[in-house]
């Protein structure tokens, strides 16, 4: 795994945990903000022709309103 692709990740997951913290709260707005941020890193995996397949929980982009 190449460093940005480790960087990536990383900042995939710590997008996702966001989510869910802000999806348990009930903070819409804080929502549509970390849900923006993860699409906006897994399109730039997908420009660079990485598979985040494994990388995130599906369901919680779906359940945002932000799904692939």
């Amino acid at each position: 795994m190449s460093e940005f692709e480790a960087e990536l990740r990383s900042k995939v997951a710590e997008a996702e945990e966001m989510l869910k913290r802000a999806v348990e709260a009930g903070h819409e707005y804080e929502v549509h903000l970390h849900s923006a941020r993860m699409r906006d890193l897994l399109d730039r995996a997908a420009q660079h022709g990485i598979d985040t397949t494994r990388w995130f929980d599906p369901a919680l982009l779906e359940n945002s309103g932000l799904a692939r």
